[in-house]
Order: C-alpha cells, then structure tokens, then sequence
C-alpha cells in the first residue's frame, strides 16, 4: 500500500483521479478542494461559523473525483482538525474503522480515537 504525505500528495492525487473528462486545470481545481475545507475549518475554530452544506458539497466532490482514497487524503490535509472531518465523515457514511500510512512517520489513526464534535453534528442534524 502506497503512504501518503506531502512529498507524494500531488503523485498519489493524480493517480487515483478518476475523472473521465480529466483537464489538468480542472484536476488542480479539484485540489484546491481541501484548501477550502481546511479554510472553512479554521473559520469555525475562530469565529464558531459552519457552513456545513459548503463543506458537505467539497467532500462529496472529492469522493465523486478521488474515489474512496479520499479519505487518507482529507485526514491528512486535515491534520489538527480530525474531529470536524470525521464528524461530517460520519454523516456522509464514509468514516473507516482505521486510516493507515499517513504522512512522513506513517501515522495511523484509530476511528474511536477521534472525538465527534457535537456542535457540528447537531448542525448536520438540521439537514
């Protein structure tokens, strides 16, 4: 199994991209997807804002483009912020039991290591 981290990120996204219609602009478009979650992430550690369905709709394109290796893909990106991520992960039925090769030290995570974050559940509730 191939470890994912920052050096490859850009190798192991290109090589799972599953979009038929494949556009070198439109797979970097596809990319910035994480940066804009991270963004909205770090908006609602500050400023307690979420903006779920946004959130919501840039996961389920990176699903639709990245297929299931997404998710090693969001958790890392993610790092620092895996309760928010798993919570809408939860949500979305695609949370793992585990996570495996993870960044530079191959890092795992554990699904019941994360805690949820209730604020956003009830939020994601409201759907």
């Amino acid at each position: 199994m191939l470890k994912i981290d920052e050096t490859n990120f850009l190798l192991f996204a290109a090589k799972h991209y599953e979009n038929v219609y494949y556009d070198t602009t439109e797979f970097y478009d596809d990319l910035k997807r994480f940066t804009y979650i991270k963004r909205l992430f770090n908006q609602y550690e500050t400023k307690g804002e979420i903006k779920v369905n946004l959130i919501l709709n840039h996961i389920i394109v990176l699903y639709n483009v990245f297929g299931p290796r997404a998710t090693e893909m969001l958790f890392l990106k993610m790092e620092g912020q895996e309760s928010m991520l798993k919570t809408f992960l939860i949500y979305l039925q695609r949370m793992p039991d585990r996570i495996t090769n993870l960044g530079i030290k191959c890092r795992m995570i554990n699904n019941n290591e994360i805690p949820i974050n209730n604020s956003i559940m009830k939020e994601l509730e409201k759907l």
